[in-house]
């Protein structure tokens, strides 16, 4: 277990990391999230590590830029996920799939929805299950957020977070987005976005 981090060195203050709760699992930890959590609650749920969802934010951006912008593609089946995947996208040039993931999208090219991404994001690889196997069968490389209690076989960047908030889903987006942006040196590097977390944020008239 190590020291939570001073605000000076994270994308966000601590404080906004910690009000949206993306550092809050589940009672369940996998063996692959297992170096993610920062300690166990007298209630059971493990807690996430900030440090380390920091830092592996700014590991994903750094990776997800050196991909052509309208072949980075995010998908979230969970409804709290789609408007944070639609505004990333919307960004960073990507594109969304949000709903049902059609069987086949990635590796049938006779299909209308067809796509062919050089790098896929999901929002949770046990949801996007469908996505996370087509990807892994294309040889597609995977950036995942996981929360503690998911697998992650075949994703190739995991970003430790609470996935299945909307607030944390909302700045897990928006700080992503940002980061990619940074990266690829089209804002500076203490530059911001035009759109606030809050419109990252799902809400409940867009279901």
């Amino acid at each position: 277990m190590t020291s939570q981090p001073q605000s000076s060195e994270l994308l966000v203050p601590l404080e906004l990391y910690l009000s949206t709760g993306v550092h809050i699992g589940t009672r369940i930890k996998t063996k692959s999230m297992i170096p993610f959590i920062y300690r166990v609650r007298p209630d059971g749920l493990y807690v996430l590590d900030v440090k380390r969802i920091d830092e592996r934010i700014r590991i994903a951006a750094k990776f997800i830029a050196r991909f052509p912008p309208h072949k980075i593609c995010a998908v979230s089946s969970r409804q709290y996920g789609w408007r944070p995947v639609k505004q990333f996208c919307s960004l960073v040039g990507g594109f969304p799939i949000t709903g049902r993931f059609i069987p086949g999208t990635f590796t049938n090219p006779h299909l209308p929805c067809y796509k062919e991404p050089s790098v896929v994001i999901i929002s949770d690889p046990r949801a996007d299950e469908q996505a996370l196997n087509e990807a892994i069968d294309m040889g597609i490389p995977v950036v995942a957020l996981c929360d503690t209690d998911n697998l992650a076989s075949g994703v190739e960047l995991i970003i430790p977070v609470n996935n299945k908030g909307r607030k944390a889903l909302a700045l897990t987006y928006w700080i992503l987005a940002r980061q990619v942006l940074r990266e690829r040196g089209d804002i500076p590097p203490d530059g911001n976005i035009p759109l606030s977390i809050e419109d990252f944020e799902a809400k409940p008239e867009t279901y």
